[in-house]
């Protein structure tokens, strides 16, 4: 009774705030929700949130087509450095991400993901014309959703069982409870070696083309062979180098 209750005035308050043009896709996944989301923000959250690897998908697109900044190279914030005002990320784990940097920085109106153009309810098209971003907003919601696919893939182990028809991609054994996510190529080795790529093609190392799920005792042997890997470059490196990659766990 309760849930019926609260979908119906839910239901009511979304319909009620509805522009009349409002993406259908959206709108059916929100009416079948176990609770209704009562406004058309919270919809198209809900909508990415609930189809994680098509915002993966969508996000890497967005930053293709915007490119990334002229004079841009990934680099990391130093200890000297305040990263709060920097934008810079801390580790080599985290994605890139240019428009977050305060050199290259878009302001509202544009998202500090992709750096593509925000519309109304964090939508990444002009479907309304109103001709002009939301200078009220600096995410979309499907580069939201990828953001945190990328920084926290673990939490998405479900949907990536899913995809890979629950078979382990090292052994293709059916993927047990306890299986994990891992990255194909680790991100040391994306740091130390592919960093000089374009931008929105490093994004594809954090999304699905890099993702994998692996029973735990094949993730254990990957592991052990990736830090046999990280202990010889640390012997043949002069420790002058300062590469964070080296001294990677």
């Amino acid at each position: 009774m309760w849930r019926e209750a609260r979908n119906a005035a839910a239901r009511a308050r979304l319909e009620k705030s509805l522009p009349a043009v409002f993406p259908a896709p959206v709108l059916r996944h929100a009416l079948t929700r176990p609770l209704v989301p009562p406004t058309p923000r919270l919809a198209v959250e809900s909508y990415w949130r609930h189809h994680i690897l098509r915002a993966d998908r969508l996000a890497r697109a967005l930053a293709a087509e915007a490119g990334g900044p002229e004079g841009w190279s990934w680099r990391l914030g130093t200890a000297g450095e305040n990263l709060s005002e920097t934008g810079l990320p801390f580790s080599f784990r985290m994605p890139p991400a240019p428009f977050r940097e305060a050199p290259h920085a878009l302001g509202k109106g544009h998202c500090c993901v992709c750096g593509r153009p925000v519309y109304r309810f964090g939508w990444h098209r002009d479907l309304w014309g109103a001709g002009a971003p939301n200078r009220n907003a600096s995410w979309h919601a499907a580069c939201v959703a990828a953001w945190k696919f990328w920084i926290a893939p673990a939490d998405h182990v479900k949907a990536l069982k899913r995809r890979q028809g629950h078979r382990c991609a090292q052994s293709g054994k059916r993927l047990l409870r306890t299986a994990e996510v891992d990255h194909r190529v680790p991100l040391y080795r994306i740091w130390r070696e592919e960093r000089a790529r374009p931008w929105h093609e490093l994004l594809g190392y954090w999304g699905v083309p890099n993702l994998q799920v692996i029973n735990r005792a094949s993730h254990a042997d990957k592991c052990a062979a990736e830090a046999g890997e990280r202990a010889s470059a640390r012997r043949l490196s002069a420790p002058a180098t300062g590469d964070p990659a080296a001294d990677a766990e």
